[in-house]
C-alpha cells in the first residue's frame, strides 16, 4: 500500500514572526516596511526572529496591496551625455540611503518612448517619478502624472511656469557669468554655441544676451549658433563660427559636451584653445578636467544636483501636501586652460 505523501509545510506569515518576536502583527508589518515609528531595538528583534524562522518578506505583494512601492522611477532624456550619468549616480546614492530603489529609463529625447516609460512606471506602482523631460514635452504632462496619484519631480529642463516640484541650476546666471568673464578678458566677438528651442536653451541664451547688454556690446545674430547639445553639435557650430569675418575669439557653450566638440574643431584647425580662442562649457562634468586642454566650465556639481533632486522627492513622499519644492544649483566658474 502506497504511503500518503506528507503535506507541504504551511507558508510562514507575519503572524509567525510576531509570535517568535513577542510583538503584535502590526509591529511586524511596520518593521518590514521600514517604518521609523518602531524603536530600533524592537525592530532588530523582529528582524532577528524573521531570520531565525526563515521568513522572507514578499515586498512585491505588499506593494500591490498598498498600490505603491519603494521604487522611485527616474526618466533620463540623454544618457549619452555624462552629465546625466553623474546626475543619476547622485540620485541613486541618496535614494538608497533612504531604502528606495531607483528604476531608471532612457528616452533618448523621444516623446513617444517617454509616454510608454511613464505608463510602465505607473503600472509598477512607482512611489514617485523624477523626470528629465524630452524636448517638446508638453507642460500638461504635470497634471497627467498628478492625476495618477504619483508625486512628480521635474529636473534640469523646466516645463515652464507652474507649481510643480523642480530641481535644476540657475542657467541664466551661469551663462551671464561665463560671458562676463570673456568680456572682462577683452573678448568682444563671443559666440554662443549649441542648444535648441526650449526653456533651458532660452535661459542660457538669455544670460549670454544679458551680459552683452550690461557691458554695452551689441548682439550679433550670426554669433548665436543653435545646434543639438552634443559633441557633433559643438564641432559643427564652432566650424561655422570660425568661418565668419572677422573671426570671433571666444565661445560660451550650452553644455560641456558641446564645448568638448568645439575643442576638437579648434584642434583640427591647429588653433590653440585658451591662447587663440577661448572656450567655456556648462555643467562641470568630470571629463572636463581631462580634456585637451582642460576645459573651463560653469560647474553645477552634477552629482550634488542629483542628490538634491532625490532629497526633494523624499521630502515630497514624506509630506504629500507640502507646497511647491524647488532647488536651484548656483553655477560657479571653474577656470582652466581653455578659458
Amino acid at each position: 500500500m502506497a504511503k500518503t505523501p506528507p503535506e507541504p509545510p504551511r507558508p510562514l506569515t507575519i503572524n509567525d514572526v510576531a509570535s517568535a518576536a513577542g510583538v503584535s502583527k502590526s509591529t511586524v508589518s511596520l518593521v518590514l516596511q521600514g517604518s521609523p515609528l518602531i524603536r530600533e531595538e524592537t525592530a532588530a528583534r523582529v528582524r532577528e526572529a524573521a531570520a531565525s524562522i526563515g521568513y522572507v518578506y514578499n515586498r512585491r505583494a505588499a506593494d500591490l496591496r498598498r498600490k505603491s512601492s519603494n521604487v522611485v522611477g527616474v526618466v533620463i532624456n540623454d544618457l549619452m551625455n555624462p552629465f546625466f550619468a553623474e546626475l543619476l549616480v547622485g540620485i541613486e546614492r541618496k535614494l538608497a540611503q533612504a531604502d528606495y530603489i531607483t528604476l531608471m529609463a532612457h528616452t533618448d529625447e523621444n516623446l513617444e518612448l517617454q509616454t510608454k516609460v511613464l505608463q510602465s512606471m505607473r503600472e509598477h506602482h512607482a512611489a514617485g517619478i523624477i523626470l528629465c523631460p524630452a524636448l517638446g514635452t508638453p507642460p500638461a504632462l504635470v497634471k497627467q502624472v498628478r492625476a495618477w496619484g504619483i508625486p512628480l519631480l521635474v529636473m534640469v529642463r523646466s516645463l515652464g511656469k507652474g507649481d510643480y516640484d523642480y530641481a535644476g541650476s540657475d542657467n541664466e546666471r551661469g551663462t551671464f557669468l561665463a560671458t562676463e568673464h570673456m568680456l572682462a578678458a577683452g573678448h568682444t566677438q563671443i559666440g554662443f554655441l549649441g542648444g535648441q528651442t526650449g526653456a533651458v536653451f532660452d535661459d542660457r541664451l538669455r544670460g549670454y544676451r544679458k551680459a552683452l547688454r550690461a557691458h554695452g556690446v551689441a548682439e550679433q545674430a550670426e554669433l548665436i549658433r543653435s545646434a543639438k547639445p552634443t559633441r557633433e553639435g559643438g564641432y559643427t557650430s564652432l566650424q561655422q563660427l570660425l568661418a565668419l569675418k572677422p573671426r570671433p575669439t571666444a565661445a560660451v557653450c550650452y553644455n560641456d559636451i558641446v564645448a568638448l566638440g568645439a575643442l576638437a574643431a579648434l584642434g583640427e584647425r591647429g588653433i590653440q584653445a585658451g591662447r587663440e580662442f577661448a572656450v567655456i562649457g556648462f555643467d562641470g562634468i568630470l571629463d572636463t578636467a581631462h580634456a585637451n586642454p582642460p576645459l573651463s566650465t560653469m560647474d553645477v556639481h552634477p552629482g550634488g544636483l542629483g542628490e538634491s533632486a532625490a532629497e526633494l522627492m523624499l521630502e515630497r513622499l514624506k509630506h504629500p501636501e507640502a507646497g511647491r519644492l524647488r532647488f536651484l544649483a548656483e553655477p560657479t566658474l571653474l577656470l582652466r586652460t581653455s578659458g
